[in-house]
């Protein structure tokens, strides 16, 4: 099966990645930084940058009509892990209790735009779909 490539409207053209690669029966979604759709940045508190990378996967997500549900891995980058307790409340409530995708969360040097936190994550299919019917 070829893969399948897409991005959300407000992606610049040219900017070298996709937002969504469907490969497989799953869904890699690139990292997403605290940007509105407008490509502006909404910087901030921890807690303000973790909830709107969480909706921008969501929207990422419902371009192939998946659900936060359906993740099945994360991976967060955050310039100040000492922020972390204050980014997981946030990032949890995005999550059922018990149903949480595994996750690695590592400390760097920096991120893009001056933003505290990068999210991206892998969704899978419904068992036996590879995209939408």
């Amino acid at each position: 099966m070829e893969a399948r490539y897409r991005s959300l409207r407000s992606l610049k053209p040219g900017s070298g990645y996709s937002d969504l690669v469907i490969a497989d029966g799953f869904a890699y979604v690139a990292g997403k930084i605290a940007a509105d759709r407008q490509e502006g940045f909404t910087l901030g508190s921890i807690e303000d940058e973790t909830r709107q990378c969480m909706e921008l996967i969501r929207e990422t997500l419902a371009l192939e009509g998946l659900r936060l549900s359906q993740i099945v891995k994360v991976n967060i980058f955050m310039k100040h892990l000492q922020e972390f307790d204050r980014m997981n409340a946030v990032y949890r409530s995005f999550f059922v209790e018990g149903r949480e995708p595994a996750r690695t969360t590592v400390g760097v040097a920096d991120i893009l735009f001056g933003c505290r936190i990068e999210i991206e994550c892998v969704a899978r299919f419904a068992s036996g779909r590879s995209g939408p019917a």
